[in-house]
């Protein structure tokens, strides 16, 4: 049996409130080309936000390829997120890395996020 890993509205944070309050988190991963905070959400799926902006990525093509990258590689590992809101930022280094490195990178991460924000019990 398949899992949905479909990516609809409802797993995306939307508001300002919700975007402030995983910056307020403790959970974080990154290196030089992202930075991925998150904070527990309190539901049974997690939700992503994208802070990529302008400074670091002047063309809409290239932030629009970063957003698709980081979204396609959340979709597939949100399994492992359950009950986080993650926002993903873009860094200055991120412009000499190509796909395949970005996924790498990003799938690293996903896996030190689960850990770190995994509940003490």
């Amino acid at each position: 049996m398949r899992v949905n890993q479909a990516f609809p509205s409802e797993r995306r944070l939307h508001r300002p409130a919700e975007f402030e309050r995983v910056f307020q988190g403790t959970c974080r991963a990154g290196d030089r080309a992202l930075l991925l905070l998150a904070s527990p959400n309190g539901l049974p799926y997690p939700r992503l936000g994208l802070a990529i902006s302008r400074r670091h990525l002047p063309k809409a093509v290239e932030r629009n390829r970063i957003k698709r990258l980081i979204r396609e590689s959340f979709r597939q590992h949100q399994d492992l997120l359950a009950g986080l809101d993650v926002v993903a930022i873009a860094r200055k280094g991120i412009r000499a890395l190509d796909n395949a490195q970005i996924l790498q990178a990003l799938s690293r991460h996903w896996l030190a996020l689960s850990r770190a924000c995994r509940p003490s019990s």
